[in-house]
């Protein structure tokens, strides 16, 4: 059995501390993964300054995309370090010195030279920056979600980990509206010309000014009352996941693999694939990512409020069935050339991408707090640097012999199996449904 909160804890409401808990992290989260995902909506403007001119578009992109993927296999390394000390010494550093690493690069890649001004190490350094961001960020998501879930009734835990993915997606959606802004009031040619270092400046800043909500915040009572106890693990923790929680590892990282497609496919890459593939125009393709990331945002919400009503499981099956048939229908009327489906298809899409908010709430419940943190680090850091590392440069080697439909059938796989997951958790009577 998964070990529970205590007594008291179980029992107590939740109240305005809970709450401002929930919106300051969220808050510091929305900042940080902002940092991290504005990247995205740059990657063909990148792809021009950062290589050599005359390189194919096609291959620019993609080895753009690999820049971009290496942030991603980058998070198994700041995860498990920094899970470890967040076992072993709090929460609450972890989640501070974490925001601090990612908003250092994002301000540097805002100053890079490019490739016309000093050559191959344009993109060399971008790399680099790219790896510290993955780092960054491999600590930043598996601790948030641990931190709120340990500060509010176990009967909450659903909303918790929902409202802190909520307040992630909600830095995509400032990405997605300054791209949509840059895009709508500049040409590509000033764009080119400097306008796209504007984001990555502001992002810097936005990290800076996060990590300064988060002094604000204090050690989960789950941890400090571990500490007091002296409950902490004196094992190394990623050894004692592997030894004795295997299952749970297997359970969470098959679950976060339609959560990257969710986030990596439906919301990050598709303004750029459709204009490739269908000739979508940009500023309309950046216009229903902006609100396809605003129904995300209510859409984590919603399935977090679902899981604490109807179980994980109810909610995560619900969820994928609706996220594999929008996507289907969203890819279906580009083919189909029937743009004016697009708006509220996408919409809809986006909101169904929220079933993502049912993820941590899985993985919290499937480890015990001793090791907590390194447990769904692990997990989740390991499957996001797979299927998150390899999807892009994936989509983008197999768009060419697929067609443009490559994305939807990509996020349909991956439904099925988090429907296969779910349909175990009820079967099997997990701890964690």
């Amino acid at each position: 059995m998964i070990p529970s909160m205590d007594a008291a804890g179980a029992q107590r409401p939740f109240d305005r501390r809970d709450g401002k808990t929930l919106a300051l992290s969220a808050l510091g989260g929305a900042l940080e993964f902002y940092d991290f995902v504005v990247f995205v909506f740059f990657t063909r403007t990148l792809s021009l300054l950062f290589f050599p001119a005359g390189t194919e578009p096609w291959l620019a992109q993609l080895q753009v995309y690999g820049i971009f993927a290496a942030g991603y296999l980058a998070r198994p390394l700041g995860g498990i370090v920094m899970a470890h000390f967040g076992d072993l010494v709090g929460r609450k550093r972890m989640f501070t010195f974490s925001v601090f690493l990612m908003s250092v690069p994002t301000l540097l890649i805002g100053m890079l030279p490019t490739h016309a001004q000093i050559g191959m190490l344009a993109p060399v350094l971008l790399l680099a920056l790219r790896i510290v961001q993955g780092i960054a960020v491999g600590g930043e998501v598996p601790g948030a979600w641990v931190f709120v879930a340990e500060h509010v009734p176990p009967r909450r835990i659903g909303f918790a980990c929902a409202s802190l993915t909520a307040g992630l997606t909600f830095g995509i959606l400032i990405g997605s509206l300054l791209a949509a802004w840059i895009n709508g009031h500049y040409s590509q040619a000033q764009v080119l010309d400097g306008v796209w270092r504007w984001p990555f400046l502001i992002g810097g800043a936005f990290g800076f000014f996060a990590v300064y909500l988060r002094r604000w915040l204090h050690e989960t009572p789950v941890f400090a009352e571990m500490r007091e106890r002296k409950a902490l693990s004196r094992r190394l923790p990623v050894r004692e996941v592997l030894a004795h929680h295997r299952g749970a590892v297997a359970l969470s990282m098959l679950a976060s693999w339609q959560l990257t497609a969710a986030i990596v496919v439906v919301v990050l890459m598709t303004p750029t694939l459709i204009q490739a593939a269908f000739d979508v125009p940009a500023a309309l393709a950046f216009q229903g990512n902006s609100i396809a990331t605003g129904c995300l945002v209510a859409g984590c919400l919603a399935f977090g409020l679902a899981v604490d009503r109807f179980g994980a499981a109810n909610a995560l099956l619900a969820g994928s069935l609706g996220l594999a048939l929008c996507t289907q229908a969203l890819y279906a009327c580009l083919a189909a050339g029937e743009p004016q489906w697009f708006l509220p298809l996408y919409a809809l899409a986006g909101f169904f991408c929220g079933v993502v908010g049912v993820v941590p709430a899985l993985m919290v419940r499937s480890f015990p707090p001793a090791i907590r943190f390194s447990g769904l680090s692990f997990s989740y850091n390991i499957a996001y640097a797979v299927f998150g590392g390899l999807t892009p440069p994936l989509l983008g080697w197999l768009a060419p012999a697929l067609g443009g439909a490559a994305p939807a059938h990509y996020v349909t796989l991956t439904a099925l199996v988090s429907i296969g997951v779910a349909i175990y958790l009820k079967v099997a009577r997990h701890p964690a449904r």
